[in-house]
């Protein structure tokens, strides 16, 4: 079974799979399976000078990007703390996905997120940026994307269900 959103709202049907495609009756599409990886990243306890360089951050995941063998597209950075708390949140298009990362510079947070499709395994992304940066204590969760259930939920709106789709990767 497989849950599509429509104008009635969710509703179960039947999916097919054929090797590794699947056939949605939700639109008719065919979808290759798994569409990538995606690591949701939280830096705690990172030091105030990173916290405050958005620059650094920003080339930081630009460079392990292109080293991990993504394309970068393109870089953008936003520095917060005029009439906010200081921060900033930083974004790296790849050709595979994305790098970003949002900084609460007074609380020594950094949420990092990447995402990659194809060969890139965002693992390699984070390693690099890592060697390049001191993000502190570090705490990763991988979501698959575009996954199949292999069991009926009864809802994609459930929180349980997203929560069962989580695979915690590292904890350093």
């Amino acid at each position: 079974m497989v849950y599509c959103f429509g104008s009635r709202g969710w509703t179960r049907r039947n999916r097919s799979v054929v090797g590794r495609e699947f056939h949605s009756q939700c639109s008719g599409r065919v979808y290759a399976l798994h569409k990538g990886r995606h690591l949701l990243i939280d830096c705690r306890n990172v030091p105030r000078d990173v916290c405050l360089n958005d620059r650094l951050i920003l080339e930081a995941m630009a460079s392990a990007a292109t080293r991990a063998g993504a394309t970068v597209i393109s870089q953008v950075r936003y520095r917060f703390g005029h009439d906010s708390p200081p921060g900033f949140t930083a974004m790296v298009l790849l050709d595979e996905s994305h790098c970003s990362a949002h900084c609460y510079a007074d609380l020594g947070l950094i949420a990092l997120d990447v995402f990659t499709c194809g060969n890139t395994d965002p693992r390699d992304v984070l390693g690099y940026i890592r060697e390049l940066v001191d993000l502190g204590d570090v705490s990763v969760m991988q979501m698959p994307r575009f996954p199949l259930p292999e069991f009926d939920a009864p809802s994609l709106r459930d929180d349980e269900y997203a929560g069962l789709l989580a695979e915690p990767v590292l904890s350093a």
